[in-house]
């Protein structure tokens, strides 16, 4: 497992949210949380009524604790950082206490044209928001010669939406992950170190 190296940072509250499925929401909480497991306890609460986080940590073992959205404010308190798995499309006003309860929110997108218009109303959500801190993270990501994310990256620019420098590729590791209860480095696949320095190098970017 490839460790993160990262400034000494305080309490963080992440979020991550998306107006659409199928776009590594859940993948990216679970991962994220495992990259500041390393730095202090880490929460995960699963807000998502389909409560896939909980799913998935059920299957298995994870090295942080999760718990459901009600459960949250009892662990809460035992734990440095904290991640929230959210709901797919939050109210407005579910999206104005996320802006209000957390550091930043994270928006995993797809490279493909519904996922990037969904992203785009998101975004014009929070713009309404004072205060708002968000960027775009990229995920299920295809291999080159397929040069679908190099456009959607293009896109997002040209919009001049915060974006993540490093992105998460299209990896048969995660979905072996989330079968089997844990992590990305833990599991048996020829790929899976390269799957956790993925979300390792975005970890960097959010921590500084």
């Amino acid at each position: 497992m490839t460790e993160v190296s990262f400034r000494e940072i305080y309490r963080m509250i992440l979020t991550v949210a998306a107006y659409k499925g199928g776009v590594g929401k859940t993948t990216s909480a679970v991962h994220l949380a495992g990259i500041l497991q390393q730095k202090a306890p880490t929460l995960l609460i699963d807000a998502d009524e389909n409560r896939s986080a909980l799913g998935w940590a059920g299957r298995g073992e994870l090295p942080f604790k999760v718990v459901g959205e009600q459960q949250g404010p009892r662990f809460a308190r035992e734990h440095t950082h904290i991640v929230i798995d959210t709901a797919a499309r939050p109210e407005a006003q579910d999206m104005k206490e996320l802006v209000e309860g957390c550091d930043e929110i994270i928006l995993p997108c797809t490279p493909d044209a519904l996922s990037l218009d969904a992203t785009m109303l998101t975004v014009e959500a929070l713009k309404k928001i004072k205060g708002a801190r968000y960027r775009v993270l990229l995920t299920i990501c295809p291999p080159l010669p397929n040069r679908d994310a190099e456009e959607a990256r293009k896109t997002l620019e040209e919009q001049k939406l915060p974006i993540f420098k490093h992105q998460i590729r299209r990896l048969v590791a995660f979905q072996r992950a989330a079968l089997a209860g844990q992590m990305a480095y833990q599991v048996n696949d020829p790929r899976a170190a390269q799957a956790w320095a993925d979300y390792v190098a975005v970890g960097r970017e959010i921590t500084g």
